[in-house]
């Protein structure tokens, strides 16, 4: 199959299907899909009901909205407090919520908030705006982090002296890892993000495969990917093989992206990250090289987010980890729904828990 329409054929599922019982075991194997889209993708087309028996589907911390720390958007709100600057954001972080207000109830009381789509649109509001900083908060994995750092090299490049970026960039490989070095999780095989795979490159997971034994597949966000996906992972553990296979050819490269990974070297480099509800994972992270600290808002305006993880209710964090399904947390559908979402897993259209009230366990 070659073209995009061919992946959405429901004709095919059967086959499939098929296939997959052929090489499915007694018990069902616990298959992670790490990317939010995926997840949703999966719920959508009521992909679980249909592999009930063969394989337990579990969601993992592939969405960047998801994993964000309550600390950021509490220093994201105290950078806001200052009246010269304008914060700027993707939408779907308006309604995270930090750990006493979010930005959607600052902006109610005078925060200075623009939403936007990419930041290069933030670059330009802080060309038009000479008299304010504008901070974009620069949130998501390797797919987002070459347009921030591309943002942040335009802005040198132009002298564009205002703009700065608050950063909470990760990286999936290494967040993958720490997930399979957790007893309680037992994942036995990864069905890997499409978008971060066409920048990292499917040889990326390599050292998971090598380290931990644990099969990798790249999938596609069509139904008929996700299948064949997973017929690929079943196969694998029905041969007890461990390798990286990559079915979204037709747009992920085993290297990736070249000139996008070069980007992210020159302005960013590895650090540690707090991801929400999961805690540090150490190299997960990506901040703003020295040479780019002009634009880095933690430096420029003195300010720090907090790696200390929240005493809540919210079991956000054991659904990231697959620990839990959105259901088992108390407060799933009753103080925590998408119009009043208590975590940030609820918040987000790619969030396991806004998936499992949006469709049901589907």
């Amino acid at each position: 199959m070659k073209y995009l329409d061919e992946f959405r054929d429901p004709s095919f599922v059967k086959p499939l299907l098929k296939k997959i019982e052929e090489v499915s075991r007694k018990d069902p194997a616990r298959i992670m899909e790490v990317c939010g889209t995926h997840t949703m993708a999966i719920s959508r087309g009521g992909i679980r009901p249909l592999l009930s028996g063969m394989v337990t589907l579990i969601s993992g911390p592939g969405c960047p909205v998801c994993v964000t720390p309550d600390g950021f958007i509490d220093a994201a709100i105290e950078l806001g407090m200052n009246e010269k600057v304008m914060i700027a954001t993707f939408g779907d972080m308006i309604k995270v919520p930090g750990r006493g207000s979010s930005l959607e109830m600052e902006k109610a009381r005078g925060l200075d908030l623009r939403t936007v789509y990419s930041p290069i649109d933030a670059l330009k509001i802080a060309e038009e705006n000479p008299g304010k900083e504008v901070v974009f908060l620069g949130v998501g994995f390797e797919t987002t982090a070459p347009s921030v750092g591309g943002a942040i090299i335009m802005a040198e490049e132009k002298g564009i002296a205002n703009f700065s970026v608050l950063s909470s960039m990760r990286t999936v490989p290494e967040a993958m890892e720490a997930l399979v070095l957790d007893p309680e999780v037992m994942i036995e095989g990864f069905l890997c993000p499409a978008h971060v795979s066409t920048i990292i490159g499917a040889d990326a997971y390599l050292p998971i495969v090598e380290r931990h034994g644990i099969p990798c597949v790249v999938a596609g966000f069509e139904y008929l990917d996700i299948f064949l996906g997973i017929n690929m992972l079943m196969r694998q553990l029905k041969e007890g093989k461990a390798k990286v296979e990559n079915e979204y050819k037709r747009v992920a490269r085993s290297g990736g992206n070249l000139k996008a990974q070069g980007v992210i070297e020159k302005v960013f480099e590895k650090g540690d990250a707090l991801w929400r509800g999961i805690g540090v994972i150490p190299s997960s992270g990506l901040t703003i090289r020295k040479g780019y600290e002009k634009f880095d808002a933690e430096r420029r305006f003195g300010i720090s987010v907090s790696l200390e993880m929240e005493d809540t209710a919210c079991r956000c964090g054991d659904v990231l980890k697959g620990k839990i399904l959105p259901p088992e947390c108390p407060l799933f559908g009753e103080s925590c729904t998408p119009s009043a979402p208590f975590g940030p897993c609820m918040v987000s259209s790619e969030g396991a828990c806004a998936a499992y009230y949006k469709y049901g366990g589907a």
